[in-house]
């Protein structure tokens, strides 16, 4: 998205090129990713940064942001709705805690570029994605907005945990380690113990792409960061793609952990946006255009419920192992609404049943009423 850093945009035009041939000759890993696993590739989300950069190259001119921002002057990684500040207020006062609303302006606010991601993001149910960077080695986790106050205009840099922080410091670890030299904590000047990073903890950042994801859709989003040099030579390629390879498809990978499944009512109708809450983590996803969820979860026992409106909610207790995801169907009933008390009449009683009056012939009521007055006394 920074068109000068160019690294992951050759990187990923390898890895696709990677997995068609090794698809192709049937390699056994590949195909089982390829085959249980949509995969989708976006090399380059700001190609007019591109064009600039790599002009600047070709005339030897350096400059450390030459290319960084699109057509218009805009930073990309700065330029999605701002959603943190509202997470952080439900995080203090009550409110959702996923699925964050969008401003009802959001389209004037932001870029072309960043509209069409929104949208694709949007239009399909992504559980878990990379954002490829350059300038520094290392695997960035959200939060990238720091929850401290400003000091003098900046926002103090603090680590700013999501309520899933250890599944993301594993999805971190799992790149960093698997990277060439990643893992080792010195690169570019920096140490980063392990190879990663809580983004706010690094500096903070607003209106980022990564958190973004978190708080609006259910993707699990990290930022990795994969070279010192942002506009790398051609000869340096061949080493850097070796470098990243095992860990680009380890990271794929790890989409295949923890729990998924359907939500469906009691005539196996796809229930759409059910929430999928796991006790202990205070952020849920939601079942996709056909009913199908997917919840990334460590290795662990959970209790996982599930919840739509007009419908009873289903909880279960699930084990997830380190292998392949649990397999977990919800079968919502509709709910039952209760009964309006019934009003009782002048003549309701004995259990709602109406009792007839008692009649009598005129003349003994006449008769009754004379005996009645020959008994009074007067005073």
């Amino acid at each position: 998205m920074h068109g000068n850093e160019v690294l992951g945009r050759e990187l990923l035009l390898q890895l696709s090129e990677f997995l068609c041939e090794e698809f192709r000759n049937r390699n056994q890993r590949i195909v089982r990713l390829v085959e249980g696993t949509r995969i989708h590739i976006l090399p380059s989300m700001n190609p007019d940064g591109y064009e600039v950069a790599a002009a600047a190259q070709d005339r030897d001119i350096s400059g450390y942001l030459v290319g960084r921002n699109n057509a218009n002057g805009v930073d990309l990684n700065r330029n999605f709705p701002d959603l943190n500040t509202y997470i952080y207020y439900n995080e203090k006062n009550g409110g959702p805690n996923h699925h964050l609303p969008l401003p009802d302006n959001w389209k004037n606010q932001v870029e072309p570029e960043t509209q069409a991601v929104i949208q694709w993001i949007r239009s399909l149910n992504f559980v878990l994605s990379a954002n490829l960077h350059g300038g520094a080695v290392v695997a960035n986790y959200p939060y990238d907005k720091s929850l401290e106050h400003r000091v003098r205009g900046f926002r103090r840099t603090a680590n700013t945990p999501t309520p899933d922080d250890t599944l993301f410091q594993k999805l971190a670890k799992v790149y960093s380690y698997a990277h060439g030299w990643m893992h080792q904590g010195w690169n570019c000047g920096d140490y980063f113990p392990d190879g990663i990073t809580n983004g706010a903890s690094w500096y903070s950042l607003s209106k980022g792409m990564q958190d973004f994801n978190y708080l609006h859709t259910n993707c699990f989003e990290i930022t990795l960061e994969l070279s010192c040099d942002k506009f790398p030579r051609q000869e340096e390629l061949q080493r850097e793609w070796l470098g990243n390879r095992e860990a680009l498809i380890q990271f794929l990978e790890q989409v295949h952990q923890g729990i998924k499944g359907m939500v469906r009512d009691e005539n196996y109708n796809n229930l759409v946006d059910a929430v999928i809450s796991v006790s202990g983590i205070n952020h849920d996803v939601t079942s996709g255009d056909h009913g199908d969820y997917f919840r990334l979860l460590l290795p662990g026992t959970y209790t996982v419920t599930a919840t739509a409106p007009k419908f009873d909610p289903e909880t279960v207790s699930v084990t997830v192992g380190p292998g392949e995801p649990k397999l977990v169907n919800f079968q919502l009933k509709r709910s039952t609404p209760p009964a309006a008390p019934k009003r009782r009449g002048p003549n309701s009683g004995h259990r709602g049943r109406v009792l007839p009056k008692k009649v009598q012939p005129r003349a003994a009521r006449k008769k009754e009423m004379m005996m009645k007055q020959s008994q009074r006394v007067p005073a």
